[in-house]
């Protein structure tokens, strides 16, 4: 399966209620075991550079996503509806501290696909392997999978189960959807194209 592109995304205001690891705030048990590692990291071998991301996936397909629109008194706003159960999947790589942010587009979501994603990651973001990055993830079955091969370089640091609300990457979705809402498109591609104009968006406007 090869990729079918990647993007870089920028977000312009990094969260005001994340710490410089992007947990929220008010998890403070959590924020001090992922700061330990980290510490633990950067003397294997002494001032190893130790990065901190989060990963998180989306899935936009041709059903719609629909929000609220505005709409004059007494009149019922018309929602556009599309029954193909076709999807992409987005994977985000973000690094709450400076903002940066990295982006594949995927046909499904896998261990065998995380793998790539990970892969791809390491190649562009840690070549050689020469810092340590963290990755801040969930505990989704192709995050723990058996068979996930973890680039040299990158370690997992797991959330608590069902918790999406301290996944820094999670906020970096709403950015996306906001181009997709209340819009159809007849196949993949013509979404992925929309997708991809966004991704380039926040490149440019980093």
């Amino acid at each position: 399966m090869e990729v079918s592109q990647t993007a870089r995304f920028y977000p312009t205001d990094p969260p005001a209620a994340t710490s410089d690891s992007g947990i929220a705030r008010g998890t403070a048990g959590l924020k001090k075991k992922l700061a330990a590692r980290v510490a633990v990291l950067r003397r294997e071998p002494p001032d190893q550079a130790v990065e901190v991301w989060a990963e998180a996936e989306i899935r936009p397909g041709l059903r719609p996503v629909h929000r609220r629109v505005w709409a004059k008194q007494g009149a019922r706003p018309i929602a556009p509806v599309c029954l193909q159960h076709k999807w992409l999947y987005g994977f985000g790589f973000v690094r709450p501290k400076t903002g940066e942010t990295y982006g594949l587009l995927m046909p499904t979501v896998s261990s065998d696909v995380m793998n790539l994603a990970l892969a791809e990651f390491a190649r562009d973001v840690n070549p050689c392997a020469k810092k340590q990055i963290v990755f801040v993830v969930d505990c989704a079955g192709f995050h723990t999978s058996k068979d996930l091969e973890v680039p040299a370089g990158v370690e997992l640091f797991y959330l608590p189960p069902y918790s999406p609300e301290l996944q820094p990457a999670e906020r970096l979705w709403l950015l996306v959807r906001e181009v997709v809402a209340n819009r159809v498109w007849q196949t993949l591609s013509d979404l992925e194209g929309v997708l991809l104009k966004r991704c380039r968006w926040f490149s440019r406007n980093r």
